[in-house]
């Protein structure tokens, strides 16, 4: 192919991810402007999955958000979201990161919400200038649940006794193979009011005077459709990632930016040590993993 037909072809790929082009391909189209594209798709946790199931934490997205903000000419960086939220502090950490590089390298950042932006899902998108959604998006769940099982009865019918020693009296708060401790449960309610808290103000902070309805209603936990989260002013407008993309920025490419798999992930094992402990133990964990992201899916009818 000649210089001049590669060039037609390239430019012929205006709403392509021009990463995934070959060669010299790829540099002429990331000569123009850029929307690099990160996908912040999964349930939010501390651990990446065992078996490289979509997660988000800052472990195993910081290399693409690094790499979204380095591009010449980024016209801006787009965060395709779809979780339905997790952890509190990697939340935090997630989006801290996002707005620490935009303000570095004076890049606006507009968030998406797919399928389901809540509780941390929402805490992510508020670290977008500007925040999308589709009409029948669920976006919101401002709030912090924590859940367990009290299972003491199923011991006692067992005839098993638990056994725990500690130092300290408070080590072994919210045991669920004994009784419930009313003060075990105060402590909890008032770890969950300041998580709340810190969770509210973000969402203050960062949407601002957008906000149009009372707080108390939109720091219920409640969950809204994208149209009517249109309305409250928790996003700010409606639309898909590509089209809203294409009519503010029609020169620009959209490049799509992975995170890069840990070497374990790559060679697909998924255990351990890897080898047969490796994925015997890689099994039991995605057999846990599974259920748990299964369950926080769930709870929004996914």
């Amino acid at each position: 192919m000649s210089e001049k037909s590669s060039q037609k072809f390239t430019q012929a790929l205006p709403g392509k991810l021009s990463e995934k082009l070959p060669g010299k391909l790829a540099e002429r189209a990331e000569r123009g402007p850029v929307v690099p594209v990160v996908k912040l798709h999964g349930p939010i946790t501390p651990m990446p999955s065992p078996v490289n199931r979509p997660s988000i934490s800052l472990q195993t997205v910081d290399s693409a958000l690094n790499r979204a903000f380095s591009f010449d000419r980024t016209s801006a960086v787009a965060l395709a979201i779809n979780s339905p939220g997790g952890a509190a502090t990697q939340s935090a950490l997630v989006a801290e990161r996002i707005r620490e590089l935009a303000e570095r390298k004076n890049v606006p950042v507009l968030a998406f919400c797919e399928d389901v932006a809540a509780s941390g899902g929402y805490w992510l998108a508020c670290a977008g200038d500007e925040v999308y959604a589709h009409a029948s998006s669920m976006v919101g769940s401002v709030g912090v649940v924590s859940a367990s099982f009290g299972m003491e009865e199923l011991l006692r019918r067992a005839g098993i006794e638990r056994r725990i020693h500690t130092a300290g009296e408070n080590k072994s708060r919210l045991d669920p193979f004994r009784p419930e401790n009313p003060e075990d449960v105060q402590w909890l309610q008032g770890m969950q009011e300041e998580l709340h808290k810190q969770f509210a103000d973000w969402v203050r902070q960062r949407r601002g005077d957008a906000i149009s309805q009372a707080e108390e209603d939109l720091f219920s936990g409640e969950v809204w459709t994208g149209r009517r989260a249109a309305e409250l002013g928790m996003v700010d407008g409606l639309g898909n990632l590509r089209g809203v993309v294409s009519h503010r920025f029609p020169d620009a490419h959209l490049v799509s930016v992975e995170p890069r798999k840990p070497l374990l992930a790559r060679l697909g094992m998924t255990g351990p040590g890897g080898g047969a402990a490796g994925i015997a133990a890689g099994a039991v964990n995605a057999a846990f993993d599974r259920i748990e992201s299964r369950s926080m899916w769930s709870r929004f009818g996914l």
